[in-house]
């Protein structure tokens, strides 16, 4: 049996399981156990295999249980437990993933945390006091560094390849999360390698570690955890709602407020993280292309005082460059991006992943840590005052982690004067309110806030996602919906208004329709939609054309809002698109009252007008557009057009003369007035024009195709139809 036959096994057991068609399932994983030596597993299913068939027995005789319930959700969980391990116990040796080969290694090494590197991380803080007291320490405290990042390392890697804890596994982990002596930025790493092995396999254990870890003090460790447990739950939300300690656990969580509050932030950061591809895309294309014309235009200003008689007489191009709507709007692009948390870095730092620290996959993952070796070989074991930059921007709360060491790298690369000189340079032009004991202060405190850290440590599970040099092994989560809110086990706290409108508003404004879609029609079958999510639901249907149903969305946000412009101009596209124009007009008059000299909307009751062969009419609209706004090319396209379709050709000729004397004639113009000559009699000039068209079209099949859409026009004006073929002939 190879790889893909395994993988197809255990997803033909995984979809029985999801349906509870348990029976089958169990038939199949005796089948799948066969090419699996391990006993512990075949013992295991025995027993699943025999409580089911006892079960099934006694349903059969009628006799009642009240725990049948209970019971038979216990053996799903435990049959899709043995399936996830047998997968993973055939995998070993077999498969080349980096996963399988941490798991095969850990299961020789017994499944236990190596008690030498917990001790490692509880006797450092101690060894360390003890270290600075002594003098010529520098071989000490390297030592000392080097123990603890393998220790990190090695215990990284085993949490990682370990698919299922022990209750000996179990209780190694409680203590590590109750010690005092363990660093929070050690702990920290080791949730992180937690969430790993979770994401490979499922594990109620960890699943219950990971909120106790939750509920610590320490805010590194508590959002880690909680981000561990979101990803897990969403990889695994069919299996992980088969326990009831699990559900009893969240359930009580529920009640804090902080909970509710952490849970919405992360699943807000997740989708904002889904966008970073392209927000740096906007940036690197949009944003920053435009700044630096900016930027260009104003470099050169000289604002001495050369001529004193002229000193205020300042270039007008220079106010122009200060007050330039494109540079303001690029900005304000900026600005809002950052306040929605949107990862501004990521280009930035990208291709710094490349640095050999990151081959260890722990370090993606490590809390910035100045005693990391890879820190102290760059700094040495003091922070100097001349650092006093990198330790404020280090400590400030605007990267990531793994941006942090990127940042760090960069200075790596350099000499040490160079090195020296840029640190130097860099401290000087540091503004002095940045490096003042308060300002320090405030900035520590933000990077300390839950919502900050969150926000980055998502940022480092992306870059880990995308950029890792193994990437392809894994499934990135971060391609896929992360519809949060739809996970069983968090509906009653995601599910809350609040959370649910922002999320939809989210979708809305990243122009994701069908998402903001499906989250506006939930808080409509929830009763809980406003005339303001009416208004968006029209308008998500709109844009995926189902204007049926935009009209009965806009018209319900009509009823709890009426005569909002904005809504009666989108009933009003929605009708037209449906060639209802009669409705259309409707609305568009009902506007016209409340805006009766806006002229777009003129052009469009125009237009419905036209559409329903009231020229006259239509003719009033435009003209009175043609008077109020110099050279309307709209305008006059409109009159000469309406003109030629009621038989009014001597003024539908004034006006296309006007427009092909313009500089911005299209195709149609030459058409329509070769139409007018032609009606007119005037042949070699419809020729004239056609050709032009012709040429405009830039082909003969264009041409053909927009000519014969309008042979009723010219039949009904008087052509006749058997002279068509011939005037074509005589273009083409």
């Amino acid at each position: 049996m190879n790889e893909q036959n395994i993988k197809n096994q255990y997803e033909s057991i995984i979809h029985l399981l999801k349906e509870q068609r348990l029976k089958e399932a169990q038939s199949q994983l005796t089948t799948m156990l066969t090419g699996c030596s391990d006993g512990d597993l075949h013992n295991r299913l025995e027993q699943v295999w025999t409580s089911y068939q006892y079960m099934l027995k006694y349903m059969r005789q009628g006799v009642y249980d009240p725990e049948r319930d209970q019971l038979y959700r216990k053996l799903l969980a435990e049959t899709w437990d043995i399936a996830n391990q047998t997968k993973t116990n055939m995998l070993d040796g077999m498969s080349y993933r980096y996963y399988q080969t941490l798991h095969a290694a850990n299961k020789r090494n017994g499944n236990v945390l190596p008690t030498n590197d917990l001790q490692v991380l509880e006797s450092f803080e101690d060894d360390m006091a003890i270290c600075q007291l002594m003098p010529d320490n520098q071989q000490r405290f390297n030592e000392l560094t080097n123990r603890l990042e393998e220790a990190n390392r090695h215990l990284f890697l085993i949490t990682w390849g370990n698919s299922a804890w022990t209750n000996e596994t179990m209780t190694q982990a409680q203590e590590l999360l109750v010690s005092q002596q363990i660093r929070n930025i050690d702990l920290s790493l080791f949730v992180s390698a937690v969430t790993l092995s979770l994401t490979e396999c499922f594990d109620i254990r960890k699943c219950l570690w990971l909120i106790d870890a939750y509920q610590t003090a320490d805010n590194m460790v508590n959002q880690r955890a909680l981000i561990g447990l979101v990803i897990t739950l969403y990889i695994h939300a069919s299996q992980a709602e088969l326990y009831p300690e699990l559900t009893a656990r969240i359930n009580f969580l529920n009640a804090d407020p902080d909970f509710y509050k952490d849970l919405s932030h992360i699943y807000l950061q997740l989708l904002q993280s889904k966008e970073t591809e392209n927000v740096d895309k906007k940036i690197r294309e949009e944003i920053i292309p435009e700044v630096m014309k900016s930027v260009n235009m104003m470099q050169g200003m000289k604002f001495g005082f050369e001529d004193p008689v002229e000193e205020n007489d300042q270039n007008p191009d220079w106010e122009k460059a200060f007050n330039d709507t494109t540079f303001n709007e690029k900005m304000r692009q900026m600005s809002e991006l950052q306040m929605e948390g949107a990862d501004l870095h990521y280009s930035t730092f990208i291709s710094l992943k490349n640095n050999s620290f990151f081959s260890n996959p722990s370090n993606w993952f490590y809390p910035f840590d100045l005693k990391h070796p890879a820190m102290v070989k760059l700094f040495g074991t003091q922070l100097k005052e001349s650092k006093k930059l990198i330790r404020t921007v280090l400590n400030s709360g605007f990267f990531c982690e793994s941006d942090k060491y990127s940042m760090c790298f960069t200075i790596e690369l350099l000499t040490p004067t160079q090195r020296t000189q840029m640190i130097e340079q860099l401290d000087r032009q540091l503004p002095e309110e940045m490096l003042d004991e308060e300002s320090t202060k405030n900035f520590q405190e933000h990077a300390k806030r839950r919502e900050v850290i969150s926000q980055f440590y998502i940022q480092d599970i992306y870059r880990f996602y995308k950029c890792f040099q193994r990437k392809n092994e894994f499934r990135d989560i971060f391609k896929e919906a992360l519809a949060l809110h739809t996970i069983p086990l968090f509906k009653e706290t995601l599910e809350q208004k609040d959370t649910l409108t922002k999320v939809a508003d989210f979708h809305f404004r990243k122009e994701h329709y069908h998402e903001a879609l499906d989250i506006y029609h939930l808080l409509a079958d929830k009763n809980e939609a406003d005339a303001d999510v009416w208004q968006k639901t029209g308008y998500c249907l709109q844009k995926e054309k189902r204007y049926h149903e935009a009209i009965n969305a806009y018209a319900k946000a009509d009823i709890l809002k009426p005569d909002h412009i904005w809504t009666l101009r989108h009933l009003a596209t929605c009708h037209r698109q449906l060639r209802n124009y009669k409705l259309a007009l409707e609305y568009y008059k009902k506007i016209e009252t409340m805006q009766p000299e806006n002229l777009n909307l003129q052009f469009l009751i125009g237009s419905c007008l036209a559409e329903l062969k009231r020229y006259d009419e239509a003719l009033q609209y435009f003209f009175k557009i043609d008077f109020m706004e110099n050279n309307s090319l709209k305008a006059w396209r409109a009159i000469a057009w309406c003109s030629l379709v009621c038989g009014k050709t001597e003024q539908a000729e004034r006006y296309y003369d006007k427009i092909l004397s313009s500089d911005e004639i299209v195709a149609t113009d030459y058409l329509n007035a070769g139409h007018t000559a032609w009606v007119q009699g005037y042949i070699d000039k419809a020729i004239t024009c056609y050709g032009q068209a012709l040429i405009a079209y830039k082909s003969t099949t264009n041409f053909l195709e927009m000519f014969h859409k309008d042979k009723k026009v010219l039949t009904d004006l008087g052509i006749q139809e058997k002279d068509i073929p011939l005037m074509t002939d005589l273009v083409v």
